[in-house]
């Protein structure tokens, strides 16, 4: 038996905290091992226990969850965060996706979906709900309308192979790595190092901002 996801809740709100350890302490697959009332606290939670992944809420004290998420990503790339909130404005998403958050939902999330989203982040996919992920696709049409990418990133996505092409165009579709592996009939382990490969030369925190540069120079 798989040994459950190790969890770091982030909120200012002690409530709120409570109410999600209760529902997520019911399910075997996931576990919380430590809590956090700011970003400032989740830096040192993160350090302390190593979570796989973070539930991060946005508006806080001290310091936000976009900047904590920055930071936690920017120490320990390892860990994966996945923002919980209750706002879904896009300049909201599109800052933790820039920050490196690997996923996106609103705290009145059903438990079901939540723990699915979990899931999916600690294995190194991109969770968004499709409320939110229309605010991504809007950016994926303003960004392929202007063409606004740089010499250096233009540069960047110059380094990348054949195979890495042909795995972001699949990205850009909505694609997990076990649907690209199959597509491609590469083995879901090579898909996730070819994965990596592109996110170090493309000098991109996660997936999401990958597919937003993919699709800018056309490989959508």
């Amino acid at each position: 038996m798989n040994s459950p996801i190790k969890i770091l809740l982030v909120d200012d709100q002690a409530p709120f905290r409570e109410a999600v350890q209760a529902v997520l302490g019911l399910d075997s697959r996931v576990e919380i091992v430590a809590e956090a009332a700011n970003g400032e606290e989740a830096l040192h939670r993160s350090a302390e226990h190593r979570p796989q992944v973070v539930l991060m809420d946005l508006r806080m004290p001290v310091m936000c969850g976009a900047e904590a998420t920055r930071r936690i990503r920017a120490v320990h790339p390892e860990i994966r965060v996945l923002v919980l909130t209750v706002f879904d404005q896009e300049e909201d998403v599109f800052e933790a996706l820039r920050a490196g958050a690997s996923g996106y939902m609103l705290k009145d999330t059903p438990v079901p979906q939540m723990v699915d989203a979990i899931r999916a982040v600690a294995a190194g996919q991109t969770y968004l709900q499709p409320a939110i992920a229309t605010h991504v696709v809007a950016e994926f049409n303003r960004l392929s309308q202007t063409g606004l990418l740089s010499v250096e990133e233009r540069h960047r996505a110059s380094q990348l192979s054949r195979r890495e092409r042909d795995i972001l165009r699949h990205l850009v579709r909505g694609m997990s790595n076990k649907e690209i592996a199959t597509a491609l009939n590469l083995a879901e382990g090579t898909v996730k190092n070819h994965m990596t490969c592109v996110l170090d030369k493309l000098q991109v925190p996660d997936r999401t901002s990958a597919a937003l540069m993919a699709r800018n120079l056309g490989l959508g």
